[in-house]
Formats: structure tokens, C-alpha cells, sequence
């Protein structure tokens, strides 16, 4: 008689403990809270571009970047040319001058070039509060000449002095901008970054374009109701025609805002 050979059983399945079922629970809600958090952040729509090596706010369109001597001699017409993600530069900001005496050796030929190659176009005066505006504001009338088209006069505030009181600053940085809007019959762009919008900026200067420095973050929303027009948002980008590292800017408009900007 045959001997009948038994089957053995399969394993019984242990059941997760339910320290386990927690632990699952809190890796889906932190996974989800995360791209939910980043979603909610990026409402300027930022993705990196390989081509430039920085990442870009794709809720805007306008793109630009702002050069002086220190970007060497500059191809106008291999940056023009070049596109990344169906967009290309389309305005420049130019150093101008510093200070009382100060010229960039390269603005004549730069601000020449921009024009050539057809970019919205703008020259801006690095600031020395301890210089006076008067003298300031001649070394930059004497540089620059302003046409139909171009972007309004830009002063560049960035630099802090413990000479002056914050009252002596403000009243100097007004004389200069109250010149520069007579003398050019349009009000200026001011260029300054977050700790001197705080404390020189806010309230002492209420309908001035801003053009804003601010590297730390994914939206601008720190700066109230201020009227901000440009956000220079990286320093680090690249470009074809200029070697080494350029600072990226970004319009906050459309294509009509920056035509309505610029000097008519």
C-alpha cells in the first residue's frame, strides 16, 4: 500500500504591527505635504534651464540680464541669437557710472551694441552716499543720452555708508532721482536689495519703478505692495557671448508693460 506523503503548509503571513500602518501613513502624508508645499510655492512656475545653468520663473516671459566691465568684451550678436526654452534676452542694464568721476570703460561700446542687436536697453549709476548726488548726477548726465525706447535712468543702491544719518541718505538719493526724472523727463528705476528697500526704500519712495536684488527665494511677496518691476533673481547664469557668469533679471510684466515703461 502505498504511503501517502503530506503536503506541508505554507506559512502563515504576519500581519503588519501597527506601528508599521503608522509609519506608512506618515511617509505618504509627508511625501504628499511636500509636493503639495512646493506647489504651493512655486507659483512663479521655476524650472532650471540647462542651457543657461539657473533655474528661470516661467510665469514671466521677459527675460534679461546686466553686465558691466567686469563681463569682459561681450558678442552682442551671439547673446542676441541664442534661445533657451523658446525665449531669448531681451533686456539689458548697463553700468554707466560711480560715483562723482567714475566711467565703465565699456559702457560707450556696450550701450552701442545692446542697440544694435535690438534689446530694450538701460544704463545704471552705481551710488556712493558719500559722494553728492549733485556731482553723482553729472558724472551719469554726461555719459549717458537717452533715446526713444530706452529703459528710464537706473540708480543702483546697494552700497551703506556711516557717515550720513538714514534721514541725510534718503534726502540725497531724492535729490538725485528728482534730477535724473527732470533732466530725462521720466521718474527712474532704483536698484537696491532687500535690507535697503527695509530700511531706506519703503515708504520714502512710493511710486518709483523698483528693480530688486533677492537671490533667497520663490516669490517676492516680503515686499508688500511695492511696485516692483524687475527682479534680478541669480547671479550666477550663463549666456552665449559673455565668458563666465552673468546676473539673471526678470521683467514682472508683458511685452505692453515694458513698452509703457520705457521713454516715449
Amino acid at each position: 500500500m502505498a504511503r501517502r506523503v503530506s503536503t506541508p503548509s505554507s506559512p502563515k503571513k504576519r500581519a503588519l504591527p501597527p506601528i508599521g500602518w503608522v509609519a506608512i501613513v506618515a511617509l505618504v502624508l509627508l511625501v504628499g505635504g511636500g509636493i503639495w508645499y512646493v506647489n504651493r510655492l512655486n507659483t512663479n512656475e521655476w524650472r532650471h534651464v540647462s542651457k543657461i545653468g539657473i533655474r528661470l520663473p516661467f510665469k514671466y516671459s521677459i527675460h534679461g540680464i546686466d553686465v558691466s566691465k567686469h563681463n569682459g568684451r561681450i558678442n552682442w550678436p551671439e547673446l542676441r541669437q541664442m534661445r533657451f526654452e523658446e525665449l531669448r534676452l531681451q533686456f539689458v542694464f548697463i553700468k554707466a557710472t560711480e560715483g562723482a568721476s567714475l566711467t565703465d570703460k565699456d559702457f560707450k561700446n556696450n550701450w552701442k551694441q545692446a542697440d544694435g542687436v535690438g534689446l530694450y536697453r538701460g544704463a545704471y549709476h552705481f551710488y556712493i552716499p558719500w559722494r553728492t548726488p549733485e556731482s553723482q548726477f553729472e558724472n551719469f548726465k554726461r555719459s549717458v543720452k537717452l533715446k526713444k525706447g530706452d529703459l528710464p535712468p537706473v540708480l543702483d543702491f546697494e552700497l551703506g555708508t556711516n557717515a550720513l544719518s538714514r534721514e541725510q541718505v534718503i534726502a540725497n538719493l531724492k535729490t538725485w532721482l528728482t534730477l535724473a526724472e527732470n533732466y530725462y523727463g521720466v521718474r527712474p528705476i532704483i536698484y537696491t536689495n532687500a535690507d535697503f528697500y527695509r530700511r531706506y526704500i519703503k515708504e520714502n519712495f512710493v511710486g518709483y519703478p523698483l528693480w530688486i536684488a533677492d537671490y533667497s527665494g520663490w516669490t517676492l511677496n516680503r515686499y508688500d505692495d511695492a511696485v516692483i518691476h524687475f527682479w534680478q533673481h541669480s547671479k550666477s547664469g550663463y549666456t552665449d557671448g559673455i565668458r563666465g557668469p552673468v546676473d539673471y533679471n526678470v521683467f514682472l510684466g508683458d511685452v505692453e508693460d515694458l513698452k509703457a515703461l520705457c521713454l516715449k
